[in-house]
C-alpha cells in the first residue's frame, strides 16, 4: 500500500486512465501550426586584431511573416543618429568587403513592416530588429505583413546593443541566421485546461512516489562543485595594476577583447594561465560563465 491507500493494481489503472485522458486532450487541441513561433540561431563572428571570436546562441525569433530560411551577411547600421530606419530615405553604410549584409535596426518609431521594407529596398539580405531598452533579452514574433520574402528576426535589447557597439567601433561583424526550433504559443483555453489537468496528474504521481527514498541529484551537485572550483581557480590567477611605462599601455598592443577598450594606467588586469590578460572586471564574469580564455579557449581548471 502507498500513502494514498491505493493498491499497485488500482494505481496502475488510475495512471493509465490519466495518461489516456491527457493524450486525448492534447490531440483535441485546434491546429496551431499557423501560430507557431520559430526561434533563430545567430552564429556571430567578429575579429579583434588577429583574433577571430565566434559566438552561437538561440537568441532570436523569426517574424510571423518571415520566410524560415538561412541567411548570412555583414552587420550594417542605418546611417545618422537615429537607428530605427523609419525615414524612407535612410541609407546603410555597407562595408566594401561585404558581398551580402544584414540590417541591424532598433525597435520603435514606426511599424516593423516599414523598417524591413526600407532595408530591403537598399539591398539588405535580412533584417535584425532589437527590442526596446530595459527589456533585457526578451523577444516576440513580429507582425510585418507586406515585406515580400526578406528574412526578419527579433533579438533582445542586450544582444542588439552589444552588436551595435561593436559595429560603431569599426569591428567587422558577420552573422549567419539559421532556423532553430518550433514552439507553440500556449494561449488558448484548451491549453489552460490541459495544464490544469496535467498539474493535478503530476501532483498525484508526486504524492504516490513521495514515500520512496530520494536519490541525490548528482548533476546539480556536480554543477555546484564545478562553480566552486571555477571561483577558486579565478581567485588564484595573478593580478597586476598597470602603471605608466608598462608595455601593455603601448597603443600598438592589443586591447581587452572582452570590452574592446584600451588599457590605461591604474587598470587592474587578471593574467590567465595561458599568459593572456584582460581587465579584472571584464574577465572574472566571463570566466565564471565560460571557464575558458576568450582568445585561446584555454581551460582555467586544466593545468
Amino acid at each position: 500500500m502507498n500513502p494514498l491507500g491505493l493498491t499497485p493494481s488500482v494505481h496502475r489503472s488510475v495512471s493509465s486512465r490519466l495518461l489516456r485522458l491527457s493524450v486525448f486532450l492534447l490531440i483535441s487541441l485546434p491546429d496551431s501550426r499557423g501560430k507557431a513561433i520559430w526561434t533563430a540561431h545567430l552564429n556571430i563572428t567578429f575579429q579583434v586584431g588577429n583574433q577571430i571570436i565566434s559566438e552561437l546562441g538561440e537568441s532570436g525569433v523569426f517574424g510571423n511573416h518571415s520566410p524560415l530560411e538561412r541567411v548570412s551577411g555583414a552587420v550594417v547600421l542605418p546611417e545618422g543618429w537615429n537607428q530605427n530606419a523609419c525615414n524612407p530615405l535612410t541609407n546603410f553604410s555597407r562595408p566594401d568587403q561585404a558581398d551580402s549584409w544584414l540590417a541591424l535596426i532598433e525597435r520603435g518609431g514606426c511599424t516593423f513592416t516599414h523598417k524591413i521594407n526600407v532595408a530591403a529596398e537598399k539591398g539588405a539580405n535580412g533584417v535584425i530588429i532589437y527590442n526596446y531598452p530595459g527589456t533585457g533579452n526578451k523577444v516576440f514574433p513580429m507582425s510585418h505583413q507586406g515585406t515580400e520574402n526578406i528574412v526578419a528576426v527579433m533579438i533582445g535589447n542586450l544582444k542588439g546593443m552589444e552588436l551595435l557597439h561593436l559595429v560603431q567601433k569599426g569591428v567587422y561583424v558577420t552573422i549567419i541566421i539559421e532556423v532553430g526550433r518550433m514552439h507553440m504559443p500556449w494561449l488558448s483555453h484548451y491549453v489552460t485546461s490541459l495544464f490544469t489537468f496535467l498539474a493535478a496528474t503530476v501532483a498525484y504521481l508526486f504524492l504516490y512516489c513521495a514515500w520512496r527514498p530520494r536519490v541525490p541529484n548528482s548533476s546539480a551537485r556536480r554543477q555546484r562543485q564545478m562553480k566552486a572550483d571555477v571561483k577558486k581557480a579565478i581567485g588564484q590567477l595573478p593580478l597586476r595594476v598597470l602603471k605608466e611605462g608598462d608595455k601593455e599601455l603601448d597603443p600598438n598592443e592589443d586591447n581587452c577583447v572582452v570590452c574592446f577598450d584600451i588599457y590605461k594606467a591604474q587598470d587592474v588586469i587578471r593574467i590567465l594561465t595561458c599568459k593572456h590578460f584582460f581587465h579584472k572586471t571584464c574577465i572574472d564574469p566571463w570566466l565564471l560563465a565560460h571557464r575558458t580564455c576568450p582568445m585561446c579557449k584555454c581551460d582555467i581548471l586544466k593545468p
